[in-house]
């Protein structure tokens, strides 16, 4: 069973930038697309960026961040990242790194982090 394990988040200050990482158990990291999700208080789980298995050439965003984020993968160390950069505070929230499912494989999550943007 993977196990995705993710850095700590932290407090930044508006117009401030924030790297996550995410790094996955086993030696089939690089068959699986992956995204970054988030969930605000009170609100719905969303959508922040996700990338494509194998080298990851194909990359999508959240309206909300495009142009600010960027995800990111490195096969040879199994892990995902999301560099964030002119953060806002509407950007707080838990952050959540996700294995895509596959024919007869669930997704996984990983534990979650929380990024908080100050004024």
């Amino acid at each position: 069973q993977v196990q995705l394990v993710q850095s700590a988040g932290g407090l930044v200050q508006a117009g401030g930038s924030l790297r996550l990482s995410c790094a996955a158990s086993g030696r089939t990291f690089s068959n699986y697309a992956m995204g970054w999700f988030r969930q605000a208080p009170g609100k719905q789980r969303e959508m922040v960026a996700t990338i494509s298995s194998g080298a990851g050439d194909s990359t999508k965003y959240a309206d909300s961040v495009k142009g600010r984020f960027t995800i990111s993968r490195d096969n040879a160390k199994n892990t995902v990242y999301l560099q964030m950069s002119s953060l806002k505070p509407e950007d707080t929230a838990v952050y959540y790194c996700k294995r895509e499912p596959r024919i007869y494989i669930e997704a996984a999550w990983g534990q979650g982090t929380q990024v908080t943007v100050s004024s």
